[in-house]
Parts: C-alpha cells; sequence; structure tokens
C-alpha cells in the first residue's frame, strides 16, 4: 500500500476506532463533521498527516484490527468453563476489551483528538 493519502475505508477505521460515529455522505452536503469541533479537528487531522504519521496510522490500524478480531474469537469460549485440564479464564473478554479500548485511546492521543463518544465513560459528562 503506497503511503499517500487515505483512503475514504481507512478514514472510516480510524472514526470507527477513535469512537465516532459515520459521518454520512459527503456529497449530500449532509456530513455531520462540520456541526462538532472534535470531528471536524479528526477530519483536519486524517487530511494533513505526513507521510511518517500515515504510515505509522496504519500500523494502528492493523494492530487494533488483529484485537478487535481476538475480542471476536474470545465469544467463541465463552459457552466453556473447564475442558480437560484446560480452564477458560473467566475475565478474557473483559480483559481483551480493556486492552483493545486502551489502544484505541492511544490512537486518539497520537492524533491529538479527545476518544469520541464510544470511547467515553458513560457517567460522565463532557462540556
Amino acid at each position: 500500500m503506497t503511503d499517500a493519502v487515505l483512503t475514504d475505508e481507512e478514514k472510516t477505521e480510524i472514526r470507527r476506532f477513535c469512537g465516532y460515529a459515520a459521518l454520512g455522505d459527503a456529497a449530500s452536503g449532509e456530513s455531520s463533521w462540520r456541526f462538532f469541533r472534535n470531528t471536524g479537528t479528526l477530519e483536519w487531522r486524517l487530511n494533513t498527516l505526513a507521510e511518517a504519521e500515515r504510515k505509522r496510522m496504519r500500523y494502528f490500524l492493523l494492530t487494533l484490527g488483529q484485537m478487535e478480531r481476538a475480542v471476536l474469537c474470545a465469544s467463541e469460549t465463552l459457552d466453556t468453563q473447564v475442558a480437560s485440564v484446560w480452564t477458560r479464564n473467566t475475565r478474557e473478554l473483559s480483559e481483551r476489551v480493556r486492552l483493545f479500548d486502551w489502544w484505541r485511546r492511544r490512537l486518539c492521543g497520537f492524533l491529538g483528538i479527545m476518544p469520541g463518544p464510544d470511547l467515553r465513560d458513560q457517567a460522565s459528562i463532557v462540556m
């Protein structure tokens, strides 16, 4: 993959991993990023990353994609408490999700943006 501009698919995954909602179709003139400061900052950053930063961003995407798949695979053994000498780690799913979210927050930190609504503590108030 070239280190040229990020593709729309890469930007979509970055938004999602950063906890932001879908933007909508920019061609319609109704995309939401113009109305929210944090989302606008994210879009500006995605469109102005240096070549080395895009390379690092693609590393984040690869890592987060693998971690997300690991969370999905962990659900395959949720029904097993003990199998022969193997005993399931009952905290596996929560530990994987916590690690996955930690990496997602690192991505936000790399971009210099606030984590999106999907990454915020539901009990917190953002002003």
